[in-house]
């Protein structure tokens, strides 16, 4: 039987990328810091151990016929050495990217996902190359929770947010067929919606009136460092989201095609997750 090792088994992607290869019959390793807070399904193998541990990962994928791989950070500091123990020992690596690489730029212009992507060169790689992920939309919540004001950068941004449950459905399908090998694929979210669209529809599965309060760049940086954020990923967001206001995110069609059926809009993942926006009785 296919053993699958499954790197960020416990984070929000990662999850179900372990829900979808035990579905599928394979037996699922997966690499965890802490093993009794885990809550993995029982056929889990679970060990021990941290990503940017290099001997924790060569003895996770030791034995594993593919591995789905993710890197914590939002630097590249300390990879080099894990990805090689990780290839060393698995050839076949489904590397959990961002739509902001460009073929046409040099790795170190493409931040810390180029550069997993330029080591895991050698491999039997695919990437996917994921926009902007719905769940960190629960960055609102705490907003929604104690007040009727939600204050954002650029909330006229275009955006193509993609469900979480989207990503991993391609990340099991590309694990299973080897056809997928050195494929970049593309994942978006169905439709491009503003941050003030977004907002609007959690008021309307949630039932909360909110009012829009636009941030000042230098306010937004500010927010963001002082939720430990590198102040170089501070900056560069901050233009990011100000660029989409005129150029919004693309819509790609990755998923239909490798999942034959529609992706998931965002009106889905806010129904899914109404409750964190919500006061608990």
């Amino acid at each position: 039987m296919t053993t699958i090792l499954v790197t960020g088994a416990t984070g929000r992607v990662g999850r179900h990328v372990v829900q979808g290869l035990l579905e599928a019959g394979t037996t699922v390793r997966a690499l965890v810091r802490n093993p009794a807070g885990a809550a993995l399904p029982e056929a889990v193998e679970v060990v021990q151990g941290d990503i940017t541990d290099e001997a924790a990962v060569e003895r996770a994928a030791t034995g594993v016929d593919a591995a789905f791989f993710l890197w914590p950070s939002f630097s590249a500091e300390g990879a080099r050495p894990v990805v090689a123990a990780l290839t060393e020992q698995v050839s076949r690596v489904v590397y959990l990217s961002s739509m902001s690489v460009r073929d046409d730029r040099p790795p170190a212009a493409n931040g810390v996902w180029g550069q997993i992507e330029d080591l895991l060169v050698g491999s039997d790689w695919t990437y996917l190359r994921a926009g902007g992920f719905a769940v960190n939309t629960l960055g609102w919540a705490a907003e929604f929770r104690r007040g009727d004001v939600v204050r954002v950068a650029s909330p006229e941004a275009g955006r193509s947010l993609i469900h979480e449950r989207d990503i991993a459905a391609v990340a099991v399908v590309t694990l299973l067929d080897d056809k997928h090998i050195g494929q970049k694929y593309v994942l978006t979210g169905p439709e491009v919606l503003t941050q003030t669209q977004q907002i609007t529809i959690l008021s309307e599965v949630t039932g909360k009136p909110m009012r829009i309060e636009e941030q000042t760049p230098a306010e937004a940086r500010q927010a963001m460092l002082a939720l430990g954020a590198d102040p170089t990923l501070a900056e560069t967001s901050v233009a990011y989201w100000a660029s989409l206001v005129t150029n919004p995110e693309p819509v790609s069609p990755t998923v239909p095609t490798l999942l034959s059926r529609p992706a998931l809009t965002y009106r889905t993942w806010a129904q899914e997750h109404a409750t964190a926006f919500q006061l608990t009785p």
